[in-house]
C-alpha cells in the first residue's frame, strides 16, 4: 500500500508521534548525508516494506507533508506510533523483521477489547500491519481497527499524540478522509463489490458514504447520456435507432453497477432506470414514426422493436413497463401487417370456394333423392361447375391488387413461422385451382420456390386434369362418369376387387387395362360423344352385374 510504503514519516525515518525536535534532527542528518552523496537508512525502513529512495527533494516534500496538523493525523493513521513500552517492544520486533511477533503483541491488546487511553495506539499499529496484507479478511480487520479508533473517545488521545494538543478534529470528516485514501489504494486492485465487502463490518453511515462515493460518478454519467440522447433525437429523429443503441450501450454497465450497490428497490435507482427506459421508448416511437413517414424498408419495424425491448429490460416500475409492453405489442402487430393481410385475402377466397362447393354438393344430394332409377347425374358437368364456381380471373385480380411483390418480400422476412406456414398452405391451395397464365400473374406469392410459366402449366395439369393415382386405376370409368366417387364407378371397382382379382384371367385383364387406359383417357377425355357412348356401355354392363 503506497500510503504506507511512501509515508512521510517513513521517508524521514521516525514514528508518527516523534517530536518536532526529532523531526528537525532527522532532517539535518539526511541533508548532511546527501551533501556527501550518501544514502541514509533508518531502523524504520522495515525489511517487509519495499525500499525507498531519499534525496533532498523527497525529504523536503515529506517534511512539508506533515507540517499541518490535519496532515499529521491522516499520515499517522497509515504509519506506526510508539506511545508506550508495549509499542516499543512490538516495533523492535518489526525492526528485526519479526512481523508476526508484533501482530501477536498488539493483538493481545486489541482482540475483543474496547479502545481506551492505554491501547489506542495498538489499534492504529495493528491496523497498519493488516492493511499491508494480501488476505482480504485481514485488510478488512485493518480497516475496522482504524475506523473503530476514530469513532472512539480515545481518538482525541491519538490526535494529541501526533499533533498539537490544541488541535480538534471532526470525526466524521476524518473517517471520510481515511476512506477516500483507502479507496485510492484499492481502485486498481479490487472491484467495487470487493471494496464494498472490505467495509462491510462498518456502520450504516459509512455504508451510505461509500454508496454515495461509488454512485455519484455513474449517476452523473447516466444523466448526461440521457440528456444528450434527448437533444440529438429532437434534432434528427430518423437517427433515433442509433441514438437509442448508444444510450443503451453507454449506460448498461453503470446501471448494473448502481443496481449492485443500491439494489433494485432503491428509489434513486428506480427513477434513473425508468428514465433510461422512457428515453429508449421515445427513441423507438420517433424512429418508427419517422421511418414510416419516409416509407423506409420494413427493417425499421425490427429496429424499433429492438429499442423497445431494450427499454423493457431496463424499466423497473410497472407503469413504465406497461407503456413499453404496449409499444412492443403495437410494433409486433405492425411487423406482420402484410402477412396478416395476405392471409385474410387468401383465407376469404378459400372460404368462398369451399362454400360454393358445399352448395353444389347439397344440390347434387337433393337431386339424387328426387331422381328416378333411369336418370343419372352428369358428374363431368358437376365437376366443371365446381371448377368454375368462382371467377378465377377476378380472384387473380383481387389477389394481385391486395398482395404485391413488395408485400411478398416483407412476408418472406417474417419470423412468425406459424403464420408463414398458414400463408404457404393458402398459396398452394390457390395455385391448385388456377391455370398456368393465372399462376404466372401471381408467382411472386410463392417466394419459397421458383414458379416459371412452364412450371405453372405443369402445376395446373397436375391439379386440374390428371386422374392418375387418385383414381386407383379406374381411369376410363372415372373419365366417363366425371368423378372417382360416382356410384357407378364404385360398382365397377367392387366388381374388379371381388371378381376379377380372384382369377388369373381377371388379373391379366386388369394389368392390360391399366397399361392402356391412361393413354386412352388422355386422348378421349374431352370428347363428349365418346364419353357418352362409354357411359351407356358401362351402364348396360352394370345392369348385367346386378
Amino acid at each position: 500500500m503506497n500510503f504506507i510504503t511512501h509515508n512521510p514519516y517513513r521517508i524521514i525515518g521516525i514514528t508518527a508521534n516523534a517530536s518536532a525536535r526529532e523531526i528537525q534532527a532527522r532532517k539535518g542528518k539526511i541533508q548532511a548525508y546527501a551533501k556527501v552523496g550518501k544514502q541514509i537508512t533508518s531502523e524504520f525502513d522495515f525489511s517487509f516494506l519495499q525500499s525507498i529512495k531519499r534525496d533532498s527533494i523527497i525529504l523536503e516534500k515529506a517534511v512539508s507533508d506533515i507540517e499541518q496538523n490535519q496532515n499529521k493525523v491522516i499520515h499517522s493513521l497509515f504509519w506506526f506510533t510508539n506511545s508506550n513500552p508495549v509499542d516499543n517492544t512490538a516495533i523492535q520486533y518489526l525492526v528485526g523483521g519479526q512481523r508476526f511477533k508484533a501482530i501477536e503483541i498488539w493483538g493481545k491488546l486489541t482482540q475483543n477489547k474496547e479502545i481506551n487511553s492505554k491501547n489506542f495506539s495498538a489499534f492504529n499499529n495493528i491496523g497498519t500491519l493488516y492493511l499491508l496484507e494480501e488476505n482480504k479478511e485481514k485488510i478488512k480487520h485493518g480497516i475496522t481497527s482504524k475506523i473503530k479508533l476514530i469513532e472512539s473517545e480515545s481518538f482525541i488521545d491519538f490526535v494529541h499524540s501526533v499533533a498539537d494538543e490544541t488541535f480538534s478534529i471532526d470525526k466524521n470528516k476524518q473517517i471520510e478522509t481515511l476512506i477516500n485514501q483507502l479507496l485510492i489504494q484499492f481502485k486498481n486492485k479490487y472491484s467495487i463489490s470487493e471494496t464494498m465487502e472490505l467495509f462491510s463490518s462498518c456502520n450504516g453511515n459509512i455504508q451510505k458514504y461509500l454508496s454515495k462515493k461509488f454512485t455519484e460518478g455513474p449517476i452523473h454519467k447516466i444523466e448526461i447520456h440521457i440528456e444528450q440522447t434527448k437533444n440529438k433525437r429532437s434534432k434528427k429523429k430518423i437517427d433515433s435507432f442509433r441514438f437509442g443503441r448508444e444510450l443503451y450501450d453507454n449506460t448498461k454497465s453503470d446501471l448494473t453497477l448502481l443496481k449492485s450497490i443500491l439494489g433494485n428497490t432503491n428509489l434513486q435507482y428506480k427513477i434513473l432506470a425508468d428514465n433510461i427506459a422512457k428515453e429508449l421508448l421515445q427513441c423507438s416511437v420517433d424512429y418508427f414514426n419517422e421511418s414510416q413517414a419516409l416509407k423506409k424498408s420494413n427493417n425499421y419495424l425490427e429496429d424499433s422493436l429492438k429499442i423497445s425491448k431494450w427499454a423493457e429490460s431496463v424499466a423497473v416500475s410497472e407503469a413504465t413497463k406497461s407503456k413499453v409492453r404496449e409499444d412492443i405489442k403495437t410494433i409486433e402487430g405492425m411487423k406482420d401487417k402484410e402477412l396478416n393481410q395476405a392471409i385474410a385475402i387468401l383465407s376469404s377466397i378459400k372460404f368462398a370456394y369451399e362454400k360454393a362447393i358445399t352448395e353444389i354438393d347439397v344440390q347434387v344430394a337433393k337431386m339424387r333423392i328426387t331422381m328416378s332409377f333411369n336418370q343419372s347425374i352428369n358428374y363431368s358437368k358437376i365437376d366443371n361447375m365446381k371448377a368454375k364456381c368462382l371467377n378465377w380471373d377476378k380472384v387473380v385480380e383481387l389477389v394481385s391488387n391486395g398482395i404485391n411483390a413488395n408485400d411478398a418480400n416483407i412476408i418472406q422476412r417474417s419470423s412468425n413461422q406459424t403464420k408463414i406456414n398458414e400463408y404457404k398452405e393458402l398459396v398452394n391451395f390457390l395455385f391448385s385451382k388456377l391455370g398456368p397464365f393465372q399462376i404466372n400473374k401471381l408467382k411472386h406469392l410463392c417466394y419459397w420456390k421458383d414458379v416459371t410459366p412452364q412450371q405453372a402449366k405443369s402445376t395446373a395439369k397436375q391439379v386440374g386434369s390428371t386422374i392418375g393415382k387418385a383414381t386407383d386405376g379406374c381411369y376410363i370409368a372415372t373419365m366417363a362418369y366425371g368423378s372417382y366417387e360416382h356410384p357407378k364407378v364404385l360398382e365397377l371397382r367392387k366388381f374388379r376387387d371381388e371378381i376379377l382379382r380372384k382369377t388369373l384371367a381377371g388379373r391379366l385383364f386388369i394389368k392390360i387395362y391399366y397399361s392402356i387406359s391412361p393413354k386412352l383417357v388422355k386422348i378421349l377425355k374431352n370428347n363428349k360423344t365418346i364419353n357418352d357412348l362409354i357411359r351407356k356401355g358401362l351402364n348396360q354392363f352394370i345392369k348385367l352385374l346386378k
